[in-house]
């Protein structure tokens, strides 16, 4: 894994707590996915950038989503695709990873990431925005 791929799982890990980095990763990659099926063009791309090459992959190429999922229904996906998860700690896997997108995000992108979701993803981010 290159430098920049262990540290963005390291981030994970720390905001995750998790024992290990096959946790951290196994979180990331199964957010990273769902995420990719609610981005488009430009913003998938720009983030996809900005990702260490492993996980721009999987946002690129996401699991399909017939719609947008709110973020209640986005938390109970995450949990059905990691063994053993609960919607608890699927909300705690979910929050760990989009928190570190945000951050290698900035900002900007992470506004124009907002604006292709449904309402309520921003808290999903830990990034909560003025109403």
């Amino acid at each position: 894994m290159s430098p920049r791929g262990a540290a963005f799982l390291d981030d994970v890990r720390e905001r995750g707590a998790y024992d290990t980095t096959e946790e951290a990763e196994r979180a990331a990659r199964v957010v990273l996915a769902l995420l990719g099926a609610h981005l488009v063009g430009e913003v998938r791309a720009h983030l996809a950038a900005r990702l260490p090459e492993g996980f721009a992959l999987i946002l690129l190429n996401p699991l399909q989503s017939v719609e947008p999922l709110s973020p209640e229904r986005f938390v109970r996906a995450t949990a059905a695709w990691i063994e053993g998860a609960t919607e608890r700690t699927a909300a705690w896997d979910v929050s760990a990873v989009l928190s570190t997108v945000a951050d290698v995000a900035g900002d900007d992108l992470l506004g124009q990431i907002l604006l292709q979701l449904p309402v309520g993803y921003d808290l999903l981010f830990g990034r909560p925005q003025p109403i």
